[in-house]
């Protein structure tokens, strides 16, 4: 079994009102949902919960006054209230793709999302780790501030193994070739297949050059990982 669960977050995504809503009421945005017509010409229908009792909230002091922000905003109709919580509706074009519609263009339903202090935090499950890589890419291409806060892979004993996504574009042509041909040779492995002279032989290069590009190719894949 080879699926990952993803959980991904974007910091304020100009195009979601969902997180436009919770920075303005100080409050998490959560139980998103949509209506899509048959009808390509009329417009996608989502909604979604605003809670001001929640957990991090600012506005569960008065409760009463909460939403007026909201109100105010066109684009945006209370639908329900009961207590802390609001319901708030808004429509848009079918052809406006939103962060989510991104993600399940990719064939990976997204399962839950929620917002925060305008950063929009969603979860999937990508069938493996290539097309999780390419909705990470698509993702980076058409909004900035995107984070990959947790990856986990179902094991075979039924548990869950924590994942760290690699750039891989974050090294140089050089970088990589030094990496790929050590690693080839056996100079990650004990005891050691090559040692860095043989290495830096193969690849014709000085031993102090290769020990610089491995420094600096090092260097960035541990980042991503202990970061």
């Amino acid at each position: 079994m080879n699926g990952i669960r993803a959980e991904i977050t974007v910091e304020s995504p100009p195009d979601c009102p969902a997180a436009s809503a919770s920075a303005s009421a100080g409050a998490p945005a959560s139980s998103v949902a949509k209506s899509v017509p048959a009808d390509p010409s009329e417009p996608v229908t989502e909604e979604f919960v605003v809670d001001a009792a929640a957990e991090g909230s600012t506005g569960n002091d008065a409760p009463d006054d909460f939403g007026e922000s909201l109100s105010e905003d066109d684009d945006l109709a209370e639908v329900f209230s009961y207590g802390s919580e609001r319901v708030y509706r808004f429509e848009r074009p079918q052809g406006q793709t939103c962060f989510c519609e991104c993600i399940e263009q990719f064939g990976c339903p997204v399962r839950d999302v929620h917002a925060r202090d305008g950063a929009l935090t969603v979860s999937f499950h990508a069938p493996d780790a290539d097309t999780l890589r390419s909705v990470v890419s698509r993702l980076e291409e058409r909004w900035s501030g995107v984070t990959v806060d947790r990856l986990l892979r179902a094991s075979d004993d039924g548990g869950s193994e924590e994942l760290v996504l690699i750039d891989r574009g974050e090294l140089t042509d050089r970088q990589r070739e030094v990496l790929e041909t050590a690693h080839e040779m056996g100079y990650f492995e004990y005891p050691k297949g090559a040692n860095a002279g043989e290495v830096a032989d193969a690849l014709d290069i000085a031993a102090s050059t290769f020990t610089q590009h491995l420094a600096a190719g090092q260097r960035k894949l541990l980042s991503s990982i202990l970061s």
